[in-house]
């Protein structure tokens, strides 16, 4: 086999997909998200809503994790974890975000960046509760993102609390919720031939959104 730097170092795989111009994305950014996300959705892109979430706590080193988006209304966009994991201890830190999702087939990227900030108990709640029983005892039995001996540890948690909640609906906890990032920059990419990509980004002045092109 080649050697595996040599495969890094010298792979060469061109972007052949259809250009983007300034004039085939609507004035909203949210508007123009809606739109590749159903192209992504049609055509049946793999983990089409996952997304990569990047924070900065106050020891100033970013870390990054893919999570799922799983609700969004204009310009807020909306995923689920535990309040004590180590992404919401640095948004309570540091509420900056940024978000990426990545749609290889499309040769898409949207980086979006905004503040994050709780969702309403409400709206955790009731995500909370639509989830399905073993994703619900999950979050009871992971003390998300702290050291654990053994898988074997995890595992006698979640039975643990399997029979401490025996029936479906698990009531919901309050260590756990939502995080809403509400967006006040897009970037829309496009991946094209000799590395000359399309970059079409939305930044918000104001009340309004300015739409713009950066150079690949």
């Amino acid at each position: 086999m080649q050697d595996i730097k040599s495969i890094i170092r010298n792979i060469r795989k061109d972007f052949e997909n259809e250009e983007l111009h300034e004039l085939h994305l609507p004035d909203q950014p949210f508007e123009a998200f809606e739109m590749w996300m159903k192209e992504a959705i049609e055509k049946q892109v793999p983990e089409y809503n996952a997304m990569v979430i990047s924070t900065v706590g106050k020891n100033m080193q970013p870390s990054s994790r893919i999570v799922y988006l799983r609700e969004y209304e204009k310009d807020v966009f909306t995923f689920y974890c535990n309040y004590n994991s180590r992404k919401s201890k640095e948004i309570e830190e540091n509420n900056k975000i940024s978000l990426l999702f990545y749609w290889i087939p499309l040769q898409r990227q949207i980086r979006i960046e905004g503040i994050a900030k709780k969702s309403s108990v409400g709206k955790s709640k009731s995500y909370f509760l639509s989830r399905p029983y073993e994703n619900q005892l999950s979050a009871y039995a992971s003390n998300q993102s702290q050291k654990i001996s053994s898988r074997e540890e995890l595992m006698r948690k979640f039975e643990e609390f399997s029979q401490k909640f025996p029936e479906y609906p698990v009531p919901y906890p309050d260590f756990w919720g939502g995080w809403d990032v509400e967006a006040h920059y897009y970037e829309f990419w496009q991946g094209r031939y000799s590395r000359l990509h399309d970059r079409i980004i939305y930044e918000k002045v104001g009340d309004k959104w300015i739409k713009g092109r950066l150079a690949p």
